[in-house]
């Protein structure tokens, strides 16, 4: 069970007094919604698809902002300090959940201090490395790296990242004494993955398939079930001999955690309908995003068992907070 506790050290408190929060005139003024990393990427992606579509809907203002910074605490913090009244929301990635595992002091703690009010989409990592490497498949990387363990390493865009709980389970099943090389944020993993300073790196799809599919990087497998509409050419980590190496990550919206459950239900249900429509969906998966729904009680339960799993796996890896 995982333990509650609020953190939000030395920020203000939102004020307990709740106004304009009627779910049913909701919103009542302009909107922002905070994406808590830098522009361009797939969170940023996501924030602005959502933003936009909610403006059309509801015929208010809907603003996005990028507040970076801090494995994306720095944005957290500033969504959930805010008034618990719908008009601050948070679009983030599944990495927003596990601050306190590889953070001493988050200043918050998101599974108690934000509420989730719908998760819109997941989608698989995709693993790579330098072209002028002469392995084809993900299996003669593993075979290379249990005969050369020095000659291979593998880069950690952020700690507790998909593509870092994805790299800690397949280095586990490839057998061998890899190092895993953190990075602050993917850009700098991928220039020294193609400077030859690591030997293999995996992140989402966004930041990946470009370069994949440019050629300046060799795509090995995606951690799905099945292969993608996005990429077909690439097989799954199954197919490739790492059933289990299923790490994806996912993205959610959420708001501060003591907004009235009425509200969020209102605002989970105009999120719904935006990820339902077909041009959003499309898009989505156009960037390797998947587009679901989920909200209440099953999405609590889910971020609780992802939660879990990312937990087991930073402490497999001795990940201690820094």
């Amino acid at each position: 069970m995982i333990r509650r506790r609020s953190l939000l050290a030395g920020a203000t408190a939102a004020p307990l007094v709740v106004r304009n929060a009627s779910a049913a005139a909701w919103p009542t003024r302009p909107v922002r919604i905070i994406v808590p990393f830098a522009a361009g990427g797939s969170v940023d992606v996501m924030g602005r698809v959502i933003a936009q579509r909610l403006q059309e809907r509801t015929g208010q203002t809907v603003t996005v902002e990028n507040r970076s910074g801090a494995n994306g605490t720095v944005g957290g913090i500033a969504v959930a300090t805010s008034a618990p009244d719908g008009h601050t929301l948070l679009v983030s990635a599944s990495i927003q959940t596990v601050a306190r595992l590889v953070m001493k002091s988050p200043g918050y703690d998101p599974l108690t201090d934000l509420k989730p009010i719908a998760r819109t989409g997941e989608g698989p990592v995709l693993v790579a490395i330098n072209p002028n490497r002469p392995q084809r498949t993900l299996a003669e990387v593993a075979e290379a790296a249990r005969a050369r363990p020095l000659e291979w390493s593998f880069g950690v865009g952020s700690l507790g990242s998909a593509g870092h709980l994805g790299t800690v389970e397949l280095v586990r099943q490839i057998g061998a004494d890899l190092a895993m090389v953190p990075y602050r944020g993917t850009a700098p993993a991928l220039a020294d993955l193609l400077g030859g300073s690591i030997g293999a790196h995996m992140d989402p799809m966004l930041a990946m398939l470009p370069p994949v599919r440019s050629g300046t990087l060799r795509g090995l497998a995606v951690t799905a079930p099945r292969r993608l509409e996005a990429a077909p050419e690439l097989p799954t980590t199954a197919e490739a001999g790492f059933p289990s190496v299923d790490a994806h990550s996912w993205w959610a919206v959420w708001a501060p955690g003591r907004l009235p459950a009425e509200l969020a239900d209102r605002i989970a249900g105009e999120v719904g309908q935006i990820v339902a429509e077909p041009g959003v969906q499309e898009r989505l998966k156009g960037l390797g995003i998947v587009p679901l729904f989920q909200k209440g009680a099953e999405l609590d339960a889910y971020i609780a068992q992802d939660f879990a799993r990312a937990e087991a796996l930073l402490r497999l890896a001795r990940v201690e907070p820094e």
